[in-house]
């Protein structure tokens, strides 16, 4: 068999793959929140009976769902910004300063990754009733969402501080730029893809994230995951659940292809703003 054959095989495997993992479960949630509920989805229906439109207008109007989608989109990109700034300092000396034990301090910031996230996020909760600072709801949550995404911002951000030239920052210097300048024509360049890279994978890690949002904001502070693990409870009703399932994924999705687009064009030759 042919190279140009297997590589054709092995791309026809990897789009069964994908469509089995990817379009079967979107396509299954899509029929689940369009079930007309005058007409039920039985086993003897291989498609729904009937369509409408109802669980998401009901879901709209008469769930928690608005207040949900208000609080989580004004807690991401909070939550992105901060971890951002929080991240900065350490990335910096991670990526520009040579130290002795800086592979070990590397490895130390990503440490965090290795317990699942569920697990560090109760722990780091019980932190939050110690030091009192749960009873601040909104400030808490935003705070926590913003430390545990922390490991991924650092590293992030150290990548990009080592993409930076020094010849091209002591260039700057040379013709007596001034700080600001140094930093948007030798920094800005190299930082600007991690930068964008970073928010938006923190903006999607605090939209998904349930246990500290849960723990701390019940009853008052309502987010996606919660209303949708609500949902996944003791009145589980599948196309409600469905419908709360599409609003949390679909708009990640897209944010990841976006991801996925920055991180392509992250040029290392454009260091500096200038091709090499």
């Amino acid at each position: 068999m042919s190279e140009a054959r297997i590589q054709r095989v092995l791309l026809v495997l990897l789009l069964i793959v994908c469509t089995v993992w990817l379009v079967v479960p979107f396509g299954m949630a899509i029929l689940w929140s369009l079930v007309d509920p005058s007409v039920p989805w039985t086993a003897d229906h291989v498609l729904p009976p009937a369509l409408s439109f109802y669980r998401w207008i009901d879901m709209w109007q008469f769930s928690s769902l608005q207040r949900a989608l208000v609080t989580s989109y004004a807690l991401a990109p909070l939550a992105a910004i901060t971890s951002l700034l929080l991240a900065i300092p350490t990335a910096y000396a991670l990526g520009r300063i040579d130290f002795p034990g800086r592979e070990l301090a590397k490895l130390a910031c990503l440490l965090p990754l290795v317990v699942p996230a569920f697990v560090t996020a109760i722990f780091f909760t019980a932190l939050l009733f110690q030091l009192g600072v749960h009873m601040y709801r909104f400030p808490a949550i935003l705070f926590a969402h913003a430390v545990l995404a922390l490991p991924y911002s650092i590293r992030i951000m150290t990548v990009s501080f080592e993409q930076v030239r020094q010849d091209h920052i002591d260039a700057a210097r040379d013709l007596g730029a001034s700080s600001w300048a140094r930093f948007r024509v030798a920094y800005l360049p190299a930082l600007r893809p991690g930068i964008f890279a970073s928010l938006l994978i923190v903006f999607i890690q605090s939209i998904e994230e349930f246990a500290v949002a849960f723990i701390v904001g019940s009853p008052d502070i309502v987010t996606i995951p919660t209303l949708l693990f609500s949902a996944l409870g003791q009145d589980y009703v599948r196309p409600n659940a469905a419908v709360l399932s599409l609003i949390l994924v679909v708009p990640n999705v897209m944010l990841m292809l976006v991801l996925e687009r920055l991180l392509r064009s992250a040029n290392p030759t454009l260091a500096s703003g200038k091709v090499m």
